[in-house]
């Protein structure tokens, strides 16, 4: 018997289709520094340095975990490329970084053209949201390594900031003023326990409850929430001391990773807006609050840090972009990071 690549588990000819279905979506993040099409063998950017000092590039990579198995559960898969896509650029974001570019990269058991281009759909609406561009990526067949429905997606994103204005939290002191910009939801961290807290329920992703206006699939499937727009116009107009993106292992283990030593934050866990998900999620799993903090990020998405003097006009910035804000507090002398009433 014969055999080729394609009876062995690998259409060449479904990878050539679904470049051919991606161009144009790819085409729609492009921005002027992109110099070349999707189909070489590398993207190039040439980055706009005017102004710039001692330009620095900065890089954030990540994936999207456990949350692909909902995505792949409900056979939505629009959605899912903006996480991997929010998951890399708000990393560089905390750095002072500007987006610039951005390279995925799909596994899957089964090259279903279709399907993929949808997934990258999402990876090209989360480039536009980032205000970066799309330059290149790679899928990769794998039958015996993954199912014929399974895939698995991950990222890295290329920002580049002037040496002089990267943001290390270094100079973060007692009295600084901490503003939170709220989540989309759950994010893409947590879903390890999620899964267990629903198995032990009973529930279904497909099922509604009182309370959610979706049902439990659609409102876990929320997309990563960007923060480019809020990030870049906060970072031109005021001296921003530190930012955290509030991911796996919530306030307790991200904040801490800017603050300096023996200083923190005490948390009132009353003052951050509630999101209905966390209290179903906290309720049905008899999960402690401290517990969900630490898991979570219970709706606190990006933690924004400044000098007080400075406070007024963050506000007046995110007011003006009509961005939704809360305050959580002052830096104080603490020998913990992130302290909870």
């Amino acid at each position: 018997m014969s055999l080729d690549y394609k009876a062995a588990g690998v259409n060449k000819e479904a990878g050539y289709q679904q470049v051919e279905l991606m161009k144009e979506m790819v085409k729609r993040t492009h921005t002027p520094g992109v110099l070349n099409d999707l189909g070489g063998f590398a993207g190039a950017f040439k980055p706009d340095l005017t102004g710039m000092k001692e330009p620095v590039l900065v890089s954030g990579t990540d994936g999207v975990g456990t949350k692909l198995m909902l995505a792949q559960s409900l056979d939505i898969h629009n959605t899912i490329g903006i996480d991997a896509v929010a998951m890399c650029v708000n990393d560089i974001l905390c750095q002072g970084g500007q987006p610039l570019f951005f390279l995925d990269y799909i596994a899957t058991g089964k090259n279903i053209p279709e399907k993929m281009a949808t997934i990258v759909e999402g990876v090209a609406e989360g480039c536009i949201q980032g205000h970066m561009a799309l330059i290149g990526g790679e899928t990769a067949e794998m039958p015996g390594m993954y199912d014929e429905d399974e895939y698995d997606i991950a990222g890295f994103a290329v920002g580049i900031v002037d040496r002089g204005k990267i943001i290390t939290g270094e100079k973060i002191k007692a009295g600084d003023i901490v503003l939170g910009l709220p989540s989309s939801g759950v994010h893409s961290n947590g879903f390890s326990l999620v899964r267990a807290i629903l198995k032990q329920q009973g529930l279904e992703y497909t099922d509604t409850v009182e309370g959610l206006d979706k049902t439990i699939g659609e409102t876990l499937l929320t997309p990563t929430r960007i923060y480019a727009d809020e990030v870049l116009a906060l970072i031109k107009e005021v001296e921003v001391s530190g930012i955290a993106h509030i991911t796996g292992g919530g306030l307790e283990e991200n904040l801490p990773r800017i603050l300096p030593e023996g200083l923190g934050l005490t948390v009132d866990p009353t003052a951050i807006p509630t999101q209905p998900i966390f209290s179903k999620l906290q309720e049905w799993g008899n999960v402690d609050l401290i517990e969900m903090f630490g898991t979570f990020n219970m709706g606190v998405g990006m933690v924004i840090v400044m000098d007080p003097t400075q406070a007024e006009t963050a506000r007046k910035v995110l007011n003006d972009m009509n961005s939704d804000f809360f305050e959580m507090g002052t830096i104080e002398e603490l020998d913990q990071g992130v302290v909870f009433k």
